[in-house]
């Protein structure tokens, strides 16, 4: 299936890139996580388990248990804090 993927902040900064298309056989969040991860080098920093990131499925937040669909925009985020 197809994905839309956003980064922001941070994340968007280690990795180069605001935005990617990937095709991917994850079924879940964290599967796919852990595929972006397995790429190595910035993704794997990046994304690195241990590290606090949010994501959201269309424009929804979501946990790394939640199901993808094909088409759907997933975005990665650091948790940010306002004021």
């Amino acid at each position: 299936m197809k994905i839309q993927l956003r980064y922001f902040a941070s994340i968007r900064e280690a990795i180069g890139t605001g935005s990617e298309t990937v095709e991917t056989g994850a079924a879940t969040v964290a599967a796919l996580r852990d595929e972006l991860i397995a790429r190595g080098g910035a993704h794997a920093q990046a994304l690195a388990r241990g590290r606090a990131v949010r994501v959201s499925i269309d424009q929804t937040m979501a946990d790394e248990a939640a199901a993808l669909a094909d088409g759907a925009e997933v975005a990665f985020f650091p948790p940010v804090t306002g004021g």
